[in-house]
């Protein structure tokens, strides 16, 4: 798969995750946050079970030579890595729009866009003036779309945090994507995240049958489009696309789920959020603006 073909894949994972905020919202008023993302987790594996018999070829790629054990403890340990921190940062993000707007709660979970390049001051090389820069603008857009004088609000925190953990999902599969194949490895993540959200749902949330069939809609989008298609379209892509580059093109999801919102739900935003959102986004773009090469000596 050529780098083109890596970014169509990112942009159109984009475009799948954004509208699927507003499945996620209406799937809060029938089921507790916990329940939807097991469920969906759930869905989602089960949806990707057939595909992951021919994922060498799906990938488009072949494997580099390596030790069987090897392989499958990479593909194992990645799959499991990653759905942690999968039903962490999703369960977050559930529990965010209980509070938010799916516009607001968009943007802020973009955030990721400038913390990936800030964490890899810990596993590659630090980030420049130019992305120091983007961190401050994202923090004043952050500060006009969600301070409401009294200070961050429960929904607000929680995005955050599930932005924090989306960003160390992105480093998490550039680790492991080139080495194992990657329908396979979500299809682990996702059996992963679904056992880590079912037991606390059972306990805390205790979802009935008729509540289920009642999200089926909205859990058949976020479980087989979102999760099963959207996120191993992700690992795919990122074989051939640097986490920076590719952290930019997923941030669309924010512009997308403010199309969805306003078209779909009818929400709107504020002057004052909608600026909020343009420096959110200025800070998107700014984090990602090519630097100039230096001539080889």
């Amino acid at each position: 798969m050529k780098r083109n073909g890596s970014l169509f894949l990112l942009m159109l994972t984009a475009l799948i995750w954004g509208s699927a905020f507003v499945a996620q919202s209406v799937g809060n008023d029938l089921l507790g946050p916990l329940s939807f993302n097991a469920l969906r987790s759930f869905i989602g594996a089960l949806a990707l079970l057939p595909a992951a018999f021919y994922a060498q070829s799906l990938s488009g790629e072949k494997q580099e030579p390596r030790p069987q054990k090897q392989n499958k403890k990479d593909l194992w340990l990645g799959g499991v890595l990653c759905g942690l921190v999968l039903a962490a940062a999703s369960s977050l993000q559930q529990w965010g729009l209980l509070y938010a707007a799916v516009g607001k709660a968009g943007f802020i979970t973009a955030l990721y866009i400038v913390i990936v390049p800030v964490l890899g001051i810990f596993v590659k090389r630090a980030p420049g003036a130019k992305v120091w820069a983007a961190v401050g603008i994202a923090v004043a857009g952050l500060y006009l779309l969600c301070w409401s004088g009294s200070g961050l609000d429960a929904g607000d925190l929680l995005l955050f945090g599930c932005s924090g953990l989306f960003s160390l999902h992105i480093l998490v599969i550039d680790h492991f994507s080139p080495r194992v194949d990657g329908v396979k490895m979500s299809c682990i993540q996702f059996f992963t995240a679904g056992v880590v959200c079912i037991l606390p749902a059972l306990l805390l949330e205790q979802p009935t049958l008729e509540a289920v069939l009642g999200a089926a809609g909205p859990l058949l989008y976020a479980g087989v489009l979102s999760s099963g298609v959207g996120y191993t379209l992700q690992i795919l892509a990122q074989r051939r696309v640097d986490p920076t580059l590719a952290s930019l093109v997923l941030s669309l999801e924010s512009v997308f789920s403010v199309l969805a919102g306003w078209v779909l739900l009818g929400q709107t935003l504020t002057l004052r959020e909608l600026l909020g959102c343009a420096l959110m986004f200025a800070a998107i773009l700014l984090a990602q603006m090519p630097e100039k090469q230096r001539k080889a000596a």
